[in-house]
């Protein structure tokens, strides 16, 4: 499981990677840059894991001092959404790079939830939680970076509800 949630994740960095150069957007680009960031910190996490039991040791809880970089992916989405603001053009790339990210991390996901079920030991339960958690927050992300960038003021609308609650 170890070793498949590796080359998940390092394939994960080297699209989002990819992605960053790629973009034409500068929201897509900060996005990317971020769930790069946040597989390296998987990778990290998994490899740590994975040398402990090789060398004969047991699950343990070492991997959860390795922390994302950033606050809650949600509540930075919609800051960066409102400095960007209702007019905002996006390039067909950038809406077929964030489709494919959505499917991956919908993958991981799956992937992490499928072991979960299988999982026996508390401290892999733990760790499989979290990164479930963790992947369904960048396929969150990346759901809104995408609806934002087909229609802003459509998003604006439908996430802000400012103008339906007087807000």
């Amino acid at each position: 499981m170890l070793s498949k949630a590796l080359e998940m994740e390092k394939k994960g960095k080297a699209f989002y990677d990819q992605a960053v150069h790629m973009c034409k957007n500068a929201l897509g680009i900060e996005i990317f840059k971020i769930l790069s960031n946040d597989e390296l910190v998987h990778t990290e996490r998994i490899k740590t894991i994975y040398t402990a039991l090789s060398g004969g040791g047991k699950w343990t809880d070492a991997w959860a001092a390795m922390k994302f970089a950033h606050k809650d992916l949600s509540v930075l989405f919609k800051e960066l959404a409102a400095k960007r603001g209702k007019d905002i053009k996006a390039d067909t790339g950038d809406i077929e790079a964030l489709g494919i990210g959505v499917d991956f991390e919908q993958k991981s996901v799956k992937f992490y939830q499928e072991h979960l079920k299988s999982a026996a030991d508390p401290m892999e339960r733990k760790f499989l939680d979290q990164m479930i958690v963790e992947e369904k927050g960048h396929f969150a992300v990346l759901v809104d970076t995408k609806q934002y960038l087909e229609n802003p003021a459509a998003w604006f609308s439908e996430k802000e509800r400012s103008g339906y609650d007087g807000g």
